[in-house]
């Protein structure tokens, strides 16, 4: 299975150079559960031209420190592609701005939310899970890194994933296969930790920059989730 990559952005400039690309994560992600998954990558925060939504394997988009609402050029047209994705049932998954933005663009809303940023290991209750075969646990524990939220789902869409702090933090879609989640399970605990040491006394006050720290000792359930989305995207796309 050939999975396309869709970059949206990049780690914080203070750490970039020390950890891989967000595009490299879910190459050592997905190799890790599957390594029959083939991937390449489109940069739209580079500039580089999205290919053609009908004839893609399948699709993922990256977390991003953009938001929905902001005025880069990339925003529009991949909206446009994400929409013509979906009406050439090519299966897609996004992951925090890439759930943020697939939402978006399927008639949802997404806002910065007056809750604040969400930092740290957050636990989502599991209420389905499209794709995937076998026993699951009720509920994932998982880093997150956002301040915005998608406040009104798309009708299409139905919750896999809730918190009280994020209630849609999964959501997958009726009538085209489509899979997104707010948390990142691509990022690993070390990239999480300088993350949130990145932004401490910035955007995080020092207080909730060491809470967010001190929550990553507690269990994780990556591989879960990564092995959940590599067999909704096998179911998705027959292979």
């Amino acid at each position: 299975m050939k999975l396309t990559i869709i970059e949206t952005g990049q780690a914080p400039l203070a750490i970039r150079d020390r950890f891989p690309s967000y595009p490299e994560m879910f190459r050592e992600m997905f190799s890790s559960v599957d390594s029959g998954i083939s991937m390449e990558t489109v940069s739209v925060v580079k500039g580089e031209a999205l290919p053609d939504p009908a004839a893609a394997g399948a699709l993922l988009y990256t977390g991003s420190p953009a938001g929905v609402y902001d005025s880069e050029p990339w925003i529009a047209p991949l909206m446009a592609f994400i929409r013509g994705a979906a009406q050439a049932l090519t299966p897609q998954v996004g992951i925090c701005f890439g759930h943020q933005i697939m939402a978006e663009a399927l008639g949802g809303k997404v806002v910065k939310s007056e809750k604040g940023w969400g930092i740290g290991r957050h636990t989502y209750g599991i209420a389905a899970t499209p794709g995937w075969e076998g026993a699951a646990p009720s509920a994932m524990s998982i880093a997150v890194s956002h301040q915005d939220q998608v406040v009104v789902k798309p009708a299409s869409a139905e919750i896999v994933a809730a918190s009280a702090f994020t209630e849609f933090a999964g959501l997958s879609y009726a009538g085209f296969p489509a899979l997104g989640f707010q948390c990142h399970p691509e990022f690993s605990t070390e990239f999480s930790q300088a993350l949130y040491a990145a932004r401490r006394g910035t955007s995080l006050t020092p207080e909730a920059a060491d809470a967010a720290i001190a929550s990553l000792e507690g269990a994780c359930d990556r591989r879960f989730l990564a092995q959940w989305i590599a067999s909704f995207l096998r179911a998705a796309s027959g292979s």
